[in-house]
């Protein structure tokens, strides 16, 4: 998702550089410890041309956050035209998300970040998510491949904390496991686990003991 550095140059491309380079050093350091220049060296353009295409520290974090918040419109348009009746579709829109984004992209780093912050782009990620999940789960449930649920709001959020916590504690699960679960090993065992959690439940019926 993040711009190259080929190609003839020009205010749109030099504006897609210096975002990009804006994203990358977000995710790494937050967007309130990176000063315009900082984004500027980064992207080897002038102070000036960042002030030039953004105006402020701030329209550059609101461009960063509308870059982000396309790359869910995009994905999230392309699951709405799934096939509710495949019983893998809907399992995560985490690994959606990762998999649809090249493996050194920033956008996971500044998805944690925002979805910790209690800013309005981290409330307005967070409502989009949980929105697509319901969405999801209605849709699933109308196919027949979800049993109904006596809560459908409160199941939706529970799976939804549980999507997340591949991407909000991403350090801390490849510490345990030794895998990164964002790599494309690390998102395959998960996705292993998740499906077979949902489909077959972890314990045990009385007639299987």
């Amino acid at each position: 998702m993040c711009a190259q550095r080929h190609g003839p140059s020009g205010d749109l491309t030099a504006r897609a550089v210096i975002r990009d380079e804006a994203l990358r050093l977000f995710a790494r350091h937050g967007p309130e410890a990176v000063s315009l220049r900082s984004v500027a060296a980064a992207a080897a353009v002038s102070p000036g041309l960042v002030i030039h295409h953004f105006g402020s520290r701030a329209g550059l974090r609101e461009a960063v956050d509308a870059h982000v918040a396309g790359v869910f419109d995009d994905l999230f348009s392309a699951m709405a035209t799934a096939d509710w009746q495949e019983a893998t579709v809907g399992a995560s829109i985490a690994e959606a998300v990762i998999r649809a984004l090249p493996p050194d992209s920033p956008v996971p780093g500044y998805l944690r970040r925002l979805l910790l912050a209690a800013d309005s782009a981290g409330r307005a990620l967070f409502a989009r998510w949980y929105a697509m999940t319901e969405q999801a789960l209605h849709q699933m449930s109308a196919a027949r491949v979800l049993r109904p649920a006596a809560d459908p709001p409160m199941r939706a959020a529970f799976l939804m904390v549980n999507d997340m916590a591949v991407l909000l504690l991403r350090e801390q699960i490849a510490t345990v496991l030794g895998v990164d679960p964002l790599s494309a090993a690390g998102v395959a065992r998960w996705t292993d686990v998740v499906i077979d959690v949902y489909r077959d439940g972890i314990f045990r019926l009385e007639e299987e003991s």
